[in-house]
């Protein structure tokens, strides 16, 4: 039997045999099927970590903002796959909690920094997903300031804040995290800065979970040693927490793995 795992995003499905594909999300519905049916190729089971919104127990894609052209599509029959083959469907930061509880035990919580910002957390063993199994707490729609926490901790984030300190528009975060560690005060701080936001703003939500282990991915989390001074201090405060550190490189693959070798209610909680 052949298994392939798929991890798709906005721009390249990436693929457990080492295959990127390049898909247009914001393509017609021919172009996106095109690039989903090479990412399958000649598989007999698949698990997909796919971005939310979508209905992962059925398998329906649900954003409007990317894949636009098949909203309201189930994976299975967009792609003309059997009825009797294996999916299994799985947020994308979902995927990664569960690939990092291979690895960490206890409650464990994620967080990813890229375009957007990601939250996932588990409790006794099992990760805590809503009726369409997307993580049932969020972090990125948080208030915060005018707006919600995404608008301060993100790529977004980081080029606004940099603008407003250096008057200068345009520079990526690779950019900023480069002139930081060059000693550019206001890249520094701009990552301090988002440091010392992100540790405040979770700090109550892992003491209430009781976290134990905290873990990062993201493009955004690869500049961890610019930011995480700054966020550990805000959450020494949290008592249960005794780790804090990257996620494991392929958790999103052994995340996937884990979803097809058991049941789904053995490492889901309130999933339907």
């Amino acid at each position: 039997m052949k298994t392939i795992l798929l991890d798709v995003g906005g721009t390249f499905i990436k693929c457990s045999d080492g295959r990127e594909i390049p898909v247009d999300s914001a393509g017609g519905r021919d172009s996106i099927v095109t690039s989903l049916r090479e990412a399958v190729g000649d598989a007999d089971r698949v698990a997909v970590a796919m971005p939310g919104p979508f209905d992962y127990g059925r398998g329906i894609f649900l954003m409007k903002h990317k894949f636009a052209a098949v909203y309201g599509s189930d994976f299975r029959s967009l792609l003309g796959l059997p009825a009797n083959m294996e999916i299994r469907y799985l947020h994308d930061v979902v995927a990664v909690l569960l690939g990092v509880m291979q690895e960490y035990s206890g409650n464990v919580a994620l967080v990813t920094i890229g375009t957007g910002l990601g939250f996932a957390c588990s409790a006794d063993g099992k990760v805590l997903v809503d009726e369409l199994g997307s993580p049932a707490r969020s972090l990125y729609n948080k208030p915060y300031g005018n707006g919600i926490l995404e608008d301060a901790v993100s790529r977004r984030g980081i080029t606004n804040a940099y603008e407003r300190l250096a008057g200068k528009a345009g520079v990526s975060p690779l950019d900023v995290s480069l002139k930081a560690r060059a000693g550019d005060p206001a890249a520094v701080k701009v990552y301090a800065d988002m440091g010392t936001i992100l540790g405040s703003e979770l700090a109550p939500i892992l003491s209430e979970l009781g976290i134990e282990a905290l873990l990062f991915g993201g493009q955004i989390s690869k500049s961890f040693d610019l930011f995480g001074p700054q966020l550990s201090e805000r959450l020494d405060v949290v008592e249960s927490l005794r780790t804090i550190a990257p996620a494991p490189e392929g958790a999103v693959f052994r995340g996937l793995e884990a979803s097809l070798s058991n049941e789904k209610d053995s490492y889901f909680l309130n999933f339907t």
